[in-house]
């Protein structure tokens, strides 16, 4: 099984931006623990971060491509407006799974809409790291479910 792990904008300033919200974890530590989860459920993951909306568009094409099984996206800021990466996850026919390490409803108003809920399967935020090693479960669970 593969699954793309989708790591949105100021993602690779985890650990450095604000510690309250994202805690002192780094996005090497956080891959390096969906590795190991996805060891355990024998799926293989690969995760992409970038910083540029069309290098992340142009990897969801990729993930289409490829035939991923799932794809787990934390798209940051881009979460709340970005139609051009709802777009791109559209066309994927695996399981999509929306996280966030903090709860994006107890946040700033313009964090509470997602662009992206009408496509994904679910939803998992507030739960710091968890959020990515609860979405990696969902993700698996969903893609194993849909090739039955």
């Amino acid at each position: 099984m593969k699954v793309l792990m989708l790591h949105g904008i100021n993602h690779n300033m985890f650990g450095k931006r604000d510690p309250v919200q994202y805690g002192t974890i780094t996005l090497a530590e956080i891959d390096e623990q969906l590795r190991a989860l996805g060891r355990e459920l024998d799926a293989e993951i690969e995760s992409f971060q970038t910083n540029s909306e069309a290098e992340m568009v142009e990897r969801i094409h990729q993930g289409f491509f490829d035939q991923v099984d799932a794809v787990l996206i934390n798209a940051g800021a881009w979460t709340h407006y970005s139609y051009g990466i709802r777009d791109a996850l559209a066309i994927l026919t695996c399981p999509i799974v929306e996280l966030h390490m903090s709860n994006i409803h107890a946040r700033e108003q313009f964090r509470h809409h997602s662009v992206f809920a009408e496509i994904v399967k679910g939803q998992i935020c507030g739960f710091g790291v968890d959020s990515y090693l609860l979405a990696l479960r969902a993700g698996v669970s969903a893609a194993r479910a849909a090739a039955k």
